[in-house]
């Protein structure tokens, strides 16, 4: 089950679900705390005034549709075509792996530098799993 490129797919899109839930139990009960009323919201900048430990949540959860996007393209061609090969499934766990790790650093404790270097280590597998799947597809 873990041997195959797609699994780390739907963990990623599992915790993307997790992240989901977390961002609204604890966005809904803020707003209430601050008096927003969500009819009336016309811009994000008007949640700016919600503590900043509930908006790592929801920053974080639109991470999460940004470079995995990448990452759901890339699994699902290697699966397609064929790459399925342990150093590539290494490198799809790495990837979920550490954005995980990258979620759960940026909603409780945000330090940037260490974000960034979770960030950089996964942009890392990431770039490496395409070019395992480029250079599969030149021999």
């Amino acid at each position: 089950m873990f041997l195959t490129i797609l699994t780390p797919a739907l963990v990623l899109l599992c915790w993307t679900l997790i992240m989901w839930v977390w961002m609204y139990a604890t966005r809904i009960p803020a707003m209430q705390k601050a008096g927003i009323k969500p009819a009336e919201l016309k811009e994000k900048s008007q949640l700016e005034v919600l503590p900043r430990s509930v908006r790592q949540i929801a920053d974080n959860y639109n991470h999460l549709h940004e470079q995995p996007v990448v990452f759901y393209a890339l699994v699902f061609y290697s699966h397609l075509v064929g790459v399925k090969t342990s150093v590539a499934i290494t490198l799809a766990w790495a990837y979920v792996l550490l954005r995980i790790a990258h979620s759960l650093w940026q909603a409780l404790v945000n330090f940037i530098p260490v974000r960034f270097v979770l960030f950089s280590l996964s942009s890392l597998a990431l770039i490496a799993l395409a070019v395992l799947n480029v250079f599969a597809l030149l021999v």
